[in-house]
């Protein structure tokens, strides 16, 4: 079991498995060249030893993340091994879904169980926008064609000012009609990023949400990095003109309709914190925003299981006890880490 030096479990590993994208998204890497290549991401096969023994040592979820993993010709193979190694862990993954329609199948079949879908709008020149892609109608495929398959969807929206925050409710009702799950993430600063952009925090999603329904904060079961709220099924259903559900003949309500925000600027974020990332070129970051990291490449390429060891517990023993977010952000104290490098 990893602890860490403020008593918190660490159970969760996230996953790069390249820091290349198909997306110039404009909160992530506008500037980047489109000619870039992750010429330092690890084989799979070598990478795969060290989850194995991250396994060991009781990670219970992992999330495979990028830049865009489904840029690996190899993911499912990989997602596969690891699910063959331990089929009790929770096994999730991070895209864009512009390639998810094709992989769609394979992924479930390798036993993967959710997917995170970036989805900024539902209106394809704001895509173009934001991540200077002509994405949408692809990106819909493959998200409809992963649910058909039994694959959980959840979206993450960044509301940006100015530019898709007016689709809060849009996207609320998209996930709702179609019973995915939904999370809003605040803009998380940094200096590749486009300059000027301004997200809105949580109490600004929550007064745009809270002035069409009603919402009701919801204790959380397990440990998550999102705040969760709840509307009522009938709250929705009077707005949207859908059906209450029977029960022997008899109008019964549903569960509430269950959504997240996620807040890294507030103080309580880290509290309950179990999350490590590790980057596609061998590097521990024990905090999205926190600076020092372990490299592992050499032990990992080695396979050399001793100072893997050595190096995992060194991590989490490193993993501060809050972000280094603030409330009142300038350019002088945004993240330098590109988050395409850590993986989010």
């Amino acid at each position: 079991m990893l602890i860490d030096s403020f008593s918190r479990t660490i159970d969760y590993m996230r996953v790069s498995v390249t820091k290349s994208c198909n997306f110039r998204c404009q909160y992530c890497m506008p500037d980047t060249p489109e000619s870039f290549v992750d010429e330092n991401a690890l084989p799979l096969p070598k990478m795969l030893e060290f989850i194995k023994l991250a396994i060991d040592n009781g990670i219970k979820k992992i999330r495979i993340t990028g830049g865009e993993p489904l840029l690996r010709a190899d993911l499912s193979e990989f997602i596969a091994q690891i699910y063959q190694y331990a089929p009790h862990i929770e096994l999730t993954l991070t895209s864009n879904a512009f390639l998810l329609e094709k992989y769609a199948k394979e992924l479930k079949d390798a036993g993967l169980s959710r997917i995170n879908i970036s989805l900024d709008s539902l209106r394809n020149e704001r895509i173009k926008l934001i991540s200077k892609r002509d994405a949408l109608p692809q990106i819909l495929r493959g998200i409809h064609k992963a649910a058909t398959l039994g694959l959980g969807i959840k979206l993450n929206m960044v509301p940006i000012q100015g530019i898709n925050d007016d689709e809060i409710l849009d996207m609320l009702h998209f996930a709702y009609k179609n019973s995915f799950g939904i999370r809003f993430i605040e803009f998380m600063e940094n200096i590749h990023a486009k300059n000027g952009l301004k997200g809105l925090r949580r109490a600004e999603i929550l007064s745009i949400i809270n002035a069409q329904y009603p919402t009701r904060e919801e204790k959380k079961e397990c440990f998550g990095p999102a705040k969760l709220y709840s509307i009522t099924h009938a709250d929705f259903a009077t707005d949207l003109n859908t059906q209450k559900a029977t029960l022997n003949g008899n109008s019964i309500n549903p569960k509430p309709f269950i959504f997240g925000i996620i807040s890294p600027h507030e103080d309580d974020f880290c509290e309950s914190c179990n999350r490590i990332r590790l980057t596609s070129d061998g590097v521990i970051c024990p905090c999205l925003y926190y600076q020092e990291s372990v490299n592992l490449k050499d032990a990992i390429m080695q396979n050399d299981k001793e100072n893997m060891q050595k190096l995992l517990e060194l991590s989490v023993r490193n993993k501060p006890e809050k972000n280094q977010w603030e409330q009142e952000m300038t350019q002088q104290n945004h993240s330098t880490r590109a988050f395409y490098y850590t993986g989010g």
